[in-house]
């Protein structure tokens, strides 16, 4: 079995074997040594701190690929200059690598403005500023939304919620101041319900019930009756009724003298105003009246009276001299008031004056 190895054909196929394992290994390396450009490498330039197109020229010439790549905004260095490169400057890289730049943008990231119409003013006005956007001026506008935002103004133009502004951008903003008062209605008769809207917009008054005389809703009939009237006065917002018709307003003149019976109210200018005048009550207080008391009377002690008996005379007198008849009255009686006045006077005086009793001894 040695033998046959050692045999002369088979040691001439071995050596062939070798020899083209060995050619082909040698023209692997060479290929790649030519397809990977060995030996040849370029050292990268220094374009830090210049601007991102002198740097691109650079790059181009010197036979290297690049890649931009923007980092954060930062004030202190001028837009587009480029702040680092990769591989760093002075590296040896093959002809073909690319290298990555790393650029000044030209201002702030840019950020989504929030949805903030219509909110309250300083919730607002905090949110905006979380998300890096600063209040400039504020604008104050008759409206019925009183301290609400009303709009975002970048540059003199209204931004729309979602749009993308540059980081710390200054935006002015549209507050409401409340409505305006006393604005004159305007007159919307003979103008169809499309202008009528328009027209009631644009005087910042806003369309209330709209009464179509067919039940339809076509846009083009034409208004015969409006409710308040042309030329009253009314606060900002408030609702304007209208009635329309495919007729004109002549040709409903019946149906407009009856709405004024029911929406316009006639004020008797006739009677004189009434006048108010204002009264002061002030508190009475009334003196207690005194309850009298009862008088206790006291009973009067009489003395009493001592007769002294008189002497008797010697002589007896005659019993015509010792009886006194009291003396008839020969006047006739008072009648009337005259009677009545002289009883109540004789009464008076008795009352007055206690009559003196007599004493007779005989």
């Amino acid at each position: 079995m040695l033998k046959s190895l050692f045999n002369w054909k088979v040691l001439v196929n071995l050596v062939v074997a070798i020899g083209v394992f060995v050619g082909l290994v040698w023209l692997t390396f060479r290929w790649l040594e030519y397809h990977t450009n060995h030996g040849q490498e370029i050292p990268v330039p220094n374009v830090v701190n210049k601007s991102v197109h002198d740097a691109v020229k650079i790059l181009d010439d010197t036979g290297l690929e690049y890649e931009v790549d923007s980092a954060t905004y930062d004030p202190k260095y001028r837009p587009f200059q480029v702040l680092q490169i990769y591989p760093a400057p002075g590296s040896r890289v093959k002809d073909g690598r690319t290298v990555r730049l790393k650029v000044n943008p030209r201002t702030w990231a840019q950020i989504a403005v929030p949805d903030v119409i219509n909110k309250y003013s300083g919730l607002a006005f905090q949110r905006l500023d979380q998300v890096g956007l600063k209040i400039g001026d504020t604008i104050y506008e008759p409206s019925i939304q009183k301290d609400a935002l009303l709009r975002i103004l970048y540059k003199g133009n209204a931004v729309n919620p979602g749009a993308r502004l540059p980081r710390f951008s200054v935006i002015d903003v549209v507050v409401g101041s409340g409505p305006m008062r006393n604005i004159s209605i305007p007159n919307v008769v003979g103008l169809s319900v499309k202008e009528a809207r328009a027209v009631i917009a644009k005087s910042m008054f806003e369309v209330g019930l709209v009464e179509y005389e067919d039940g339809g809703k076509d846009e083009s009939d034409i208004i015969y009756y409006q409710d308040p009237a042309s030329g009253d006065v009314r606060d900002q917002g408030m609702q304007i009724d209208l009635w329309a018709s495919k007729k004109t307003p002549a040709e409903l003149r019946a149906k407009v003298e009856q709405l004024n019976s029911i929406y316009r109210m006639k004020v008797d200018t006739s009677l004189p105003p009434v006048r108010y005048e204002e009264v002061h009550n002030e508190p009475s207080y009334e003196a207690p009246v005194p309850v009298p008391m009862p008088r206790r009377e006291t009973p009067k002690t009489e003395a009493p009276k001592t007769e002294t008996p008189k002497p008797q005379p010697t002589t007896p007198k005659p019993a015509s001299t010792t009886t006194e008849k009291p003396k008839a009255s020969t006047s006739t009686p008072a009648t009337g008031n005259a009677a009545k006045q002289t009883a109540s006077t004789a009464t008076h005086q008795s009352a007055q004056k206690p009559k003196a009793k007599k004493v007779v001894v005989e």
